[in-house]
């Protein structure tokens, strides 16, 4: 699914006007039907709503809202915020279909706000994806008093005061609402850590836009929700052997660390690999053998660090990082590593916190190896960054740069592709915020490297299954109580 900004989503609604065609007051009518049908799935006429207008086109988009939510009975109020004299054309014809059946109340001074109890639902139809400066004035008093509200709070199709595509000051007046419902496609903005705040829980509705205007449009920004994750998966053939699924090589364990060599092997042996190696060192023999009675191994000669390399010429993928640590011969062991490599690789954990201190190794790396920082991780490679979009800009100039894939670990994690593409991810819960969940992801990759996914496949697809396993694992655990172990037995599709 595209991610458009806000110029696109303008050029978007006018050639489906012109080009379907539909007048642009039907077409609002139908974004608003499309919200009310997800209103009535989630809430009851017990709940009394309150709309809150502006006078552009949101604004129309509430009155339409708050008209059709009371032909299906529920009692609704109608709030215009008089913050200026003209109102958009769309939201002049939306006040006249009112017909008097709903009362409008004005709003000249924010001393006239309505008393919000509890149990009512506030819709924000104030401001819509156009804003392009600070909310000032009598909105600002407003929305001040909306997010004072103790009910629930749904905005219609991005919280008034929020811009689409662009960093916020932190001195922006901003709806917090409990959910947003965003028209056809998500907003860039939703996808950033310091929004969280003012998204809620967000719901994209399709309003039937023009879908090959939205496939003939660039942007860099995608969304891989459950259509695109599950048109990723490749079929397992009936006469298919350990070879068909591919030899997978893994660097990991340190003494005190075999965890993650543990963890990282496991959701390789789960991810499909046909056959699978661990590097370890000497310390490491006994706890992998007798915990992964699946997997081969291969002892390094030191007891407590890797040090050497086994032969490479067998395997088709190699995954290293996951509690190597950073010692002198283990870096070493690194750079021989990038000298001798012609498979794909996958780089996380400890061998990126050695990238970090050894940049000179960065340009050794091969095309197209997949990097999986979280966000300290990454800042150590790559600088500091003055907020999250500006950190996404500085991500997808690394990966062109060093021809690499980056996975920017996170809610909505994104996948950067050489090509500067960021694919954000819809799955994954907070309960994979865990130590551990990151070795995970390192086996799930390395197994489908080694299955001959691409590597733009394997990162977009492994961050989905890895993320859809996290949710499978806090539905029977909860995330609060779920550990990483829990999402290696929960992955399988």
């Amino acid at each position: 699914m595209k991610i458009l900004n806000a110029e696109q989503i303008r050029a978007l609604d006018a050639h489906t006007i012109k080009n379907e065609p539909i007048s642009s007051l039907d077409l609002m009518e139908r974004a608003s039907l499309a919200f009310v049908n997800w209103f009535i799935n989630c809430f009851d006429i017990s709940k009394s709503v309150s709309v809150f207008c502006g006078k552009g086109n949101n604004g129309g988009d509430g009155l339409a809202i708050a008209r059709l939510l009371s032909e299906k009975g529920f009692h609704v109020r109608i709030f215009v915020v008089e913050y200026t004299e003209n109102g958009s054309d769309d939201f002049k014809q939306n006040l006249e279909r009112l017909e008097g059946n709903l009362q409008v109340q004005s709003i000249y001074e924010s001393h006239a706000m309505p008393e919000l109890h509890s149990d009512q639902i506030v819709i924000d139809a104030l401001l819509g994806s156009g804003l392009s400066r600070p909310v000032t004035g009598l909105l600002q008093e407003v929305i001040e008093s909306i997010n004072q509200a103790s009910g629930t709070i749904i905005s219609v199709d991005i919280a008034s005061g929020l811009y689409v595509d662009q960093t916020k000051e932190k001195s922006d007046t901003i709806v917090k609402p409990n959910h947003t419902v965003t028209f056809q496609s998500p907003k860039l903005a939703f996808m950033m850590p310091q929004n969280a705040e003012f998204t809620g829980d967000w719901h994209v509705v399709d309003i039937g836009l023009d879908k090959e205007f939205i496939e003939q449009t660039f942007t860099p920004y995608y969304y891989t929700d459950k259509l695109a994750g599950e048109a990723l998966t490749k079929k397992r053939e009936k006469f298919s052997h350990k070879g068909t699924f591919g030899y997978a090589l893994i660097f990991a364990g340190s003494y005190g660390k075999m965890g993650a060599a543990v963890l990282s092997s496991r959701a390789c042996l789960h991810s499909g690999v046909g056959l699978l190696t661990v590097h370890v060192p000497e310390c490491g023999y006994q706890i992998l053998q007798i915990s992964l009675p699946e997997a081969m191994l291969s002892v390094d000669r030191n007891q407590r660090i890797i040090t050497i390399l086994p032969e490479l010429d067998s395997y088709s993928a190699i995954g290293i990082g996951p509690g190597i640590g950073q010692e002198p011969l283990t870096v070493r062991m690194l750079d021989e590593l990038l000298d001798k490599i012609k498979v794909p690789l996958i780089v996380d954990a400890d061998a990126l916190n050695i990238l970090s201190k050894h940049p000179d190794l960065l340009d050794k790396l091969p095309p197209k190896t997949i990097l999986s920082p979280h966000p300290k991780e990454f800042q150590r490679l790559a600088g500091e960054s003055s907020n999250e979009f500006n950190r996404l800009e500085l991500a997808r100039n690394f990966a062109k740069k060093y021809n690499v894939i980056i996975i920017l670990k996170g809610a909505f994690t994104a996948v950067i592709l050489t090509n500067g593409d960021v694919h954000f991810n819809s799955t994954g819960n907070a309960g994979m915020a865990t130590g551990g969940s990151g070795d995970v992801l390192t086996g799930v990759l390395t197994a489908l490297l080694a299955q001959k996914y691409t590597p733009e496949q394997a990162a977009i697809f492994g961050v989905y299954q890895h993320g859809l396993a996290g949710d499978r694992a806090a539905e029977k655990k909860t995330q609060t109580a779920m550990i990483a172990s829990d999402i290696v037995e929960t992955l399988g599709w």
